[in-house]
């Protein structure tokens, strides 16, 4: 669950709303640990708003780095959905995979570049800072960001997926091989070796040392790693799988389609209780007037579904997401993804030509897999 906070080069930024957990948490850390320990003269509420001012000042940093990647990836032509800040720090999710090797590489590289010139930046006023006499909650402030931030950038170039360094590294084996599925492949062989490392060097360190706080942190951070990398390799796959093939090749073609008319009641007797699909198209005068699914039944009390309509619980039109039938089925994988939903209804204006569902998708990308079908993209 993220909530949106604006717009910045026309990019939507959301915040996850883990990121507010790890904001109370660094600046806990940093008023009851750090500050405490590398800046004594500092009194108690003074480490409390600096720990604030850095917390805040990082994920700034973060956003920045985010939208160094989003900068290289608009210019080149790629647009971006999103912006979300979480967890492990930001993440820019595109519209659409770059179609080259080295707008990969540039991309992917941008992020830690731009988190070393920050930590460069921030590191020398840090240092003048320290010669002119600056306040020393404002020394901290810098001090801590400036480090901070080099590590950002050290840690996204290791080369393992979801990082920026696992983008470079498939990048490089992309421009080399020619082929992005054996890149995906070979450089997610890599991100699960270092996963696993991680992975026991945390084991290695709860049981040898007992530190139990960094050993679980780095053992969390492999399995984020490996998560990631398998995550990647399945979204090249699909993408690769379903290369060349358009909407209107998958979609189930006259779908069955709901009157705004009857009442909940009537359908979910009359179509979810008999057919197997999980959400209809409300249609009237041939014309679309929403689609309605089983959350739209949830939402109902069974008090009320005799007496209230579909059209009064379907999702209406303007609040639909639609495809083309000549839309290839990558970007409706990648409409899915982005909107998570499970189906996007075909049309033609306002005309239900079809309908197409994730399981549709899933379905093409196993046979396609299985009798050994490979798009033959050297992209």
């Amino acid at each position: 669950m993220s909530v949106n906070i604006g717009k910045i080069l026309g990019i939507p930024i959301r915040i996850h709303w883990t990121l507010w957990f790890v904001f109370l948490l660094i600046a806990w850390s940093l008023a009851v640990g750090y500050l405490p320990a590398t800046y004594p003269q500092l009194s108690v509420t003074m480490d409390w708003i600096v720990g604030t001012v850095s917390a805040l000042l990082l994920f700034i940093s973060v956003l920045v780095h985010e939208l160094s990647h989003s900068y290289i990836a608009k210019k080149n032509g790629l647009p971006i959905a999103r912006i979300t800040l979480f967890f492990f720090g930001g993440v820019s999710e595109m519209s659409q995979e770059p179609q080259d090797a080295g707008l990969e590489v540039r991309m992917a590289a941008a992020g830690p570049l731009t988190s070393f010139a920050i930590a460069g930046v921030l590191g020398g006023l840090w240092y003048i800072g320290g010669l002119v006499g600056f306040p020393i909650a404002v020394i901290a402030v810098l001090g801590y960001n400036a480090l901070i931030n080099g590590a950002l950038g050290a840690f996204n170039l290791i080369p393992a997926f979801p990082l920026d360094g696992g983008r470079v590294l498939r990048g490089s084996l992309w421009r080399s091989s020619k082929n992005l599925l054996t890149a995906t492949k070979n450089a997610t062989r890599v991100s699960e070796i270092l996963s696993l490392l991680m992975i026991a060097a945390g084991l290695l360190l709860v049981v040898a040392t007992a530190d139990f706080v960094n050993g679980i942190w780095i053992i969390f951070l492999g399995w984020f790693i490996r998560s990631g990398a398998e995550t990647s390799l399945q979204q090249t796959q699909m993408t690769e799988a379903l290369h060349g093939i358009t909407v209107g090749d998958i979609m189930t073609k006259n779908p069955l389609t709901v009157n705004p008319s009857i009442t909940v009641q009537q359908l979910v007797n009359e179509f979810f209780l008999v057919h197997p699909h999980g959400g209809y198209p409300v249609v009237q005068n041939d014309k679309l007037q929403g689609v309605v699914t089983m959350s739209s039944v949830r939402s109902i009390s069974k008090e009320r579904r005799d007496f209230e309509t579909v059209g009064q619980a379907m999702v209406p039109f303007q609040r639909i997401v639609t495809i083309g039938q000549m839309a290839s089925a990558a970007d409706a994988m990648q409409k899915m993804a982005q909107k998570q939903i499970g189906r996007l209804i075909v049309t033609d204006g306002d005309t239900v030509l079809g309908i197409i569902t994730r399981g549709d998708l899933m379905k093409r990308t196993k046979m396609s897999q299985d009798l050994g079908v490979q798009s033959a993209i050297g992209r």
